[in-house]
């Protein structure tokens, strides 16, 4: 079941992830400015207000936004496992775990980024289990990411956290192709990506052929 403060939760999560305020958010998408203004969540009478569907269908047509990207974000605003029920053995103190050269295959991740199907195994994690719900690793494998990771290293990605310039990142493309990269810009319409590794050359990409961009919040070296 939807929840008020959810949805408003999600309209804010994509404004950060776009680094714009709810009103520049708003304003991209050729509302009001004012329209997702706190004040305008509720009446003068404390009765709820909900952003209607046609602001919402411009607000992702604003952003390059899929509805299946922005359902993930609702699931992360309200804080509910992304993980699929009987996908992974029950784990108190462990997260998935897939290799960077299964990553490109199809059937490991949903369209929000986060794990799923089978074949993953497992990693140790430390965190609190509360602190992980949807977070998940990669194991860096061959040098293409040297200095900083090697050959072996283990990645924690967090499809849930918020992006912003300078963040080391995963980015999986519509094509297949899975890389580790800094993110320097991102707009509604393009991502700029700069390489670990001097010897590989930075990468740029229309939204459209992004599935999706995750935070990397950890690595074991």
């Amino acid at each position: 079941m939807l929840k008020h403060e959810d949805i408003w939760k999600t309209i804010d999560l994509l404004a950060e992830r776009h680094q714009l305020t709810p009103s520049g958010l708003a304003r991209r998408a050729g509302l009001d400015p004012t329209s997702f203004n706190k004040s305008k969540r509720f009446g003068t009478d404390g009765r709820l207000r909900w952003p209607s569907t046609e602001s919402i269908s411009k607000v992702l047509d604003a952003t390059g936004t899929t509805m299946e990207q922005f359902t993930g974000y609702l699931t992360s605003a309200s804080g509910r496992s992304r993980i699929p029920e009987g996908a992974f053995p029950p784990q108190r103190s462990a997260i998935p775990l897939l290799g960077f050269a299964q990553a490109g295959a199809g059937g490991f991740f949903d369209d929000g980024g986060f794990p799923a199907g089978q074949g993953w195994d497992v990693v140790e994690f430390p965190a609190a289990p509360s602190h992980k719900t949807g977070v998940y690793a990669l194991e860096v494998q061959g040098d293409s990411m040297m200095p900083l990771y090697r050959d072996g290293d283990v990645l924690i990605i967090d499809p849930g956290a918020q992006v912003r310039r300078g963040d080391r990142v995963v980015v999986k493309t519509r094509e297949g192709e899975v890389m580790a990269k800094i993110l320097m810009r991102q707009s509604a319409r393009a991502i700029e990506l700069t390489s670990l590794n001097s010897e590989h050359p930075n990468r740029s990409f229309d939204m459209t052929e992004v599935e999706w961009v995750a935070r990397i919040i950890w690595a074991s070296q």
